[in-house]
């Protein structure tokens, strides 16, 4: 069975190269391409593709609000964030969203077919570019925050108090404390002000 694959992007030529680079791999059957949000969810109501490659910047909706759109209705449906950005934190994002890859417009046909091929199979795949802006980020200055942590910091974010996030969140106010306290330990913050402050220098929100 040949994969499908369909493209989200506002370039018309970016668009058109792809598709020179694929139409003619075994395997893969270019079922068509959309230049919005809109269009491309319109155009999923009628037929589902394998893999959708996304762009990030579009003008009526970002490809990482589109991914998680994209994902919550279609679990099925595997998506590669395409764009000219490496920035760990445009990839990070694509993936917290359910994207299954990266890959940068100047990509190889290579890295393009291994990309469709690695991800189908339900693995993640990041062109060498995008791989190394990862590795470039990654250091133990960076503190690794479970799901329910970054929960409560972005409400923290909002100013919002223990109270109102343990209603948020459906959980006990002693156990927003304590997720406060080891989100203060993790960061080194000394109060809530610098903890805002810190995770996002530390891209953390």
């Amino acid at each position: 069975m040949a994969i499908k694959v369909f493209i989200t992007d506002d370039h018309y030529m970016v668009i058109e190269g792809i598709r020179s680079l694929l139409q003619n791999e075994k395997g893969i059957e270019w079922i068509g391409h959309a230049s919005n949000a809109a269009s491309c969810l319109a155009f999923l109501q009628q037929q589902q593709p394998d893999v959708i490659l996304m762009d990030i910047s579009m003008p009526d909706k970002n490809g990482i609000d589109l991914c998680k759109e994209v994902k919550d209705k279609y679990p099925g449906v595997f998506v590669i964030g395409l764009s000219t950005f490496n920035q760990e934190s445009f990839i990070q994002k694509m993936m917290d969203n359910g994207a299954s890859g990266y890959v940068l417009k100047n990509a190889t046909q290579q890295e393009l077919m291994e990309a469709i091929e690695t991800v189908v199979k339900g693995k993640i795949y990041f062109s060498h570019e995008a791989a190394q802006a990862l590795i470039q980020h990654t250091d133990s200055s960076r503190p690794v925050l479970t799901r329910r942590e970054k929960e409560v910091l972005l409400l923290i974010a909002e100013g919002m108090t223990n109270n109102e996030i343990a209603q948020q969140l459906f959980i006990s106010t002693a156990t927003v404390d304590t997720h406060r306290k080891n989100l203060l330990a993790k960061t080194d913050a000394k109060n809530t002000a610098s903890l805002v402050r810190i995770a996002t220098q530390l891209n953390l929100i």
